[in-house]
């Protein structure tokens, strides 16, 4: 009797195996985009009273530097409580100060060779082997000012924002607020070239400096092969320049999702805060405009920030709060 009723047990509970296969949902497990964090290793702090504007790993792989407005810092990587000052452009008396440090960056190859940009316009090349503090420099790069062009803007635009080297080390990129220059660290006499970046806004320079956006930091970036130059403007675009023997080409970029779209001739004006409000009706100044071209430009909307692949015809840049990457 009971081997008889084994058969009936089997088919019993297979059937309620399928039942429940056939009426109790079962979770999948499905795949996940990985996402990346980055984790503190180390910090590197009580080096600087002012803001650090510049750092920059040396080709040695063991230091790198940090700069601020008055200050360059010498770091071992592996210690993060010492550093060794080895530029110090700090007067006795403040009010003896006339230029500061805005940008510095070690060579690609050299170890110990550095550069550093100031407000007054000047690229200043730096060995490590002649002093422990580096008071005095190798060379000297800066542009003489043509007699009687001299206004009250000049030193203001002619403050660098940015410096880099070209990957082989044989010259430096340097950006001010008018215009990117390309220099060759064996010339010192001048660039050996310069782009005009938005010249349209030449006879609006005292209005960008009712507003503040004569100051604005823009970043340069040059190309791994040396060819192209780029660098950002306002209404988020940025242009690439040919700096290959005679060549003049210039192509312009908007950073959006669809960089071929043309730009609208008379946008509506964007919504501002009361604070822009009271800013705009005490100083008197407007963020739109038309440039030379009939395009329409934002001041309040610019690209900064841009770096180029060191072997990739790759940019990416930086707009707002989105990363966009432009290859060709």
């Amino acid at each position: 009797m009971i081997l008889s009723l084994i058969p009936v047990l089997d088919f019993t509970c297979i059937f309620l195996i399928y039942y429940i296969y056939l009426t109790i949902p079962i979770q999948q497990v499905t795949s996940q985009e990985t996402s990346l964090a980055a984790n503190c290793r180390r910090v590197y702090a009580h080096a600087h009273d002012y803001h650090i504007n510049s750092i920059s790993n040396n080709s040695d792989g063991e230091t790198f530097i940090s700069a601020d407005d008055l200050r360059i810092n010498l770091w071992n990587l592996e210690i993060s409580n010492q550093s060794f000052n080895i530029v110090d452009v700090k007067p006795t008396n403040m009010e003896d100060l006339t230029e500061v440090i805005t940008s510095a960056e070690f060579h690609p190859s050299h170890c110990n060779t550095l550069a550093y940009s100031s407000s007054k316009g000047s690229i200043r090349l730096v060995d490590l082997r002649q002093s422990a503090l580096c008071d005095t420099h190798s060379k000297l790069f800066e542009q003489h000012e043509a007699p009687g062009s001299r206004s009250f803007f000049t030193e203001i635009i002619a403050s660098i924002s940015d410096i880099k080297f070209s990957m082989d080390g044989r010259h430096i990129l340097s950006r001010d607020y008018m215009t990117l220059k390309l220099w060759d660290v064996n010339m010192d006499s001048g660039p050996v070239a310069t782009f005009q970046v938005h010249e349209y806004l030449r006879p609006k320079l005292c209005d960008l400096y009712e507003n503040d956006s004569i100051f604005d930091k823009f970043e340069c970036c040059q190309s791994g092969d040396g060819l192209r130059v780029a660098t950002g403007s306002y209404s988020n675009i940025f242009r690439v320049f040919n700096c290959g023997a005679g060549g003049s080409e210039v192509t312009t970029l908007e950073a959006t999702r669809n960089p071929t779209r043309r730009q609208i001739q008379n946008p509506a004006r964007p919504a501002r805060s009361l604070g822009s409000l009271t800013r705009v009706v005490r100083r008197g100044a407007e963020n739109t405009g038309i440039d030379a071209n009939g395009n329409s430009y934002d001041l309040s909307t610019k690209l900064l920030h841009l770096a180029w692949h060191p072997s990739e015809n790759l940019i990416a840049c930086a707009a707002a709060n989105s990363l966009y990457m432009y290859y060709a």
